[in-house]
C-alpha cells in the first residue's frame, strides 16, 4: 500500500526546491552575442532583457538592417543559454527525472 503522506511530503519538498531554484535562476544573467561579439544582449532568468551592447562601428545609418538582425541573433543566443540554465537547474531538482507537465519558466 502506498504511503500517501510520504508521497505528499516529498511533493511538497520538491515544490519548495523548485520555487527556490526559480528564484535563484531569476537573479542570474546570461549574455548572448552575435557578429563576433559586436552585439551583446544580456537576459535574466525570466527572459527579461537587461542590457544591449553595440559596437560603435556598427552604428551606420545605411546599415540599420544588419544591426537589427544582429540584435535578434544575440537575443536568441542569450535565450538559448537561459533555457539551458533552466534545464540544468531542473535536473538538479528532479534528480534527472523527466516529469511530464513540469515546465519552466515560472
Amino acid at each position: 500500500m502506498l504511503n500517501i503522506q510520504g508521497i505528499m511530503k516529498q511533493a511538497q519538498m520538491m515544490q519548495k526546491k523548485m520555487e527556490d531554484m526559480q528564484n535563484e535562476l531569476a537573479q542570474q544573467e546570461v549574455c548572448g552575442a552575435a557578429g563576433g561579439g559586436m552585439v551583446k544582449v544580456t537576459l535574466n532568468g525570466k527572459f527579461e532583457m537587461k542590457k544591449v551592447e553595440i559596437d560603435k562601428s556598427l552604428v551606420v545609418a545605411d546599415e540599420a538592417d544588419i544591426l537589427e538582425d544582429l540584435i535578434v541573433a544575440a537575443h536568441n543566443d542569450a535565450k538559448a543559454k537561459v533555457e539551458n540554465m533552466m534545464n540544468e537547474g531542473m535536473k538538479s531538482v528532479t534528480g534527472g527525472m523527466n516529469i511530464p507537465g513540469l515546465k519552466l519558466p515560472f
